[in-house]
């Protein structure tokens, strides 16, 4: 690694793993959950969020209030509905749900309008889909907006 002047030069790694935590919303001190972790999941995208957040990603059991919570699924993975409205207790009134599912013709691919359909069942609202790593695409789901004004 080499350097110009004192600046530090990025590699693509390092810039794949801002970039991914970018496009998750994630920041430093943010508090993630990791629900559906198995040995397909990509790893480069835990690493980059877990260094984004300088912590290790929570796991089901977790007691915090959570900020972002990264749900790995797969198609027979199980219910959908009752598995966001797990996700979704514990998760501030700001956080979001990132639905993590493998890309169109990969093992365990799920339908888009299977998310768009169980999210407002859960009391969750779609908001955005990025591609996520080389074979997953994400899902962003957000809680109803709060009413304003109420005091």
């Amino acid at each position: 690694m080499s350097s110009v002047r004192g600046e530090r030069v990025v590699t693509a790694a390092d810039a794949g793993a801002s970039d991914i935590a970018g496009k998750l919303g994630v920041k430093p001190g943010m508090i993630v959950q990791e629900l559906g972790y198995d040995t397909d999941v990509d790893e480069q995208m835990r690493t980059a969020v877990e260094e984004t957040i300088g912590e290790e990603l929570l796991d089901e059991d977790a007691q915090e209030v959570i900020d972002v919570v990264l749900l790995w699924f797969r198609e027979g993975d199980g219910d959908l509905v009752d598995t966001l409205v797990d996700a979704r207790t514990p998760l501030a009134d700001d956080g979001v749900v990132w639905v993590l599912t493998p890309k169109t013709g990969r093992d365990g691919h799920l339908q888009p309008s299977e998310i768009a359909e169980a999210a407002p069942t859960a009391g969750l609202s779609q908001t955005s889909n990025a591609t996520l790593g080389a074979d997953w695409v994400g899902s962003k789901l957000v809680p109803p907006k709060q009413g304003k004004g109420k005091g």
